[in-house]
């Protein structure tokens, strides 16, 4: 008898903990939805684990990131419990969301915190580029970022600039080095891909560029 109800007593105890950890993982995300920095700080105070995935695979920090909580990113960046370079079902990083994003200031936390500047396939580079975001690909790139570093079908960051980013940032990657000659697995270049994206300002670019990289005759 007593050891019956000693077991009663260590099941109630597991499932106070288990109804206890459920709350906090809907009051967690519920936190980052609202940018809520002090209810995150509190649970994670608690012990919450900051790597906890949502049902739809994603993490909080990445969550953040994407949705503009940048105050709930913040306060999950600071937690030395937090890891950065997690992955969600798309192969992106907090870092590639940061990048694409705009948010500097946490890119170069998470730079800081060692997030990894040159993941393999697409690239944090490939993500600022992309948004154009100038001061992201400077730090990226002062971090030894891969300027033509390849997506897994041949594309590199100044293709994405010449298609969706900035004219600033294709002249950013010019001037950083970026190989104009480089092909992605349908053959494009980036002079196409700006082409094909409507983007004339962008094709004289690099046109431009090209021009002035060709050797010059003797007069």
């Amino acid at each position: 008898m007593r050891n019956y109800f000693k077991f009663i007593g260590y099941l109630w105890v597991a499932i106070g903990i288990s109804c206890a950890h459920a709350g906090s993982y809907e009051d967690f995300f519920a936190a980052v939805k609202k940018d809520d920095a002090a209810a995150i700080h509190g649970l994670l105070q608690r012990g919450f684990d900051p790597n906890t995935p949502a049902p739809d695979g994603q993490h909080g920090l990445f969550l953040a990131l994407r949705d503009g909580a940048l105050k709930a990113a913040q306060v999950l960046l600071d937690s030395p419990a937090t890891q950065v370079d997690v992955r969600n079902s798309q192969d992106e990083t907090p870092l590639m969301m940061a990048a694409l994003k705009g948010h500097t200031d946490l890119a170069r936390k998470l730079v800081e915190r060692e997030a990894d500047v040159n993941k393999p396939g697409w690239a944090p580079l490939h993500y600022a580029a992309t948004g154009g975001h100038l001061a992201i690909m400077e730090l990226l790139l002062e971090h030894h970022a891969f300027i033509d570093a390849e997506s897994p079908n041949g594309t590199t960051p100044l293709m994405m600039a010449a298609h969706y980013g900035t004219p600033a940032a294709v002249k950013l990657l010019l001037d950083a080095g970026a190989d104009t000659a480089m092909k992605n697995q349908l053959g494009l270049t980036a002079i196409e891909f700006a082409k094909r994206g409507n983007r004339p300002d962008a094709a004289e670019l690099i046109a431009q560029h090209i021009r002035n990289q060709q050797p010059r005759g003797k007069w």
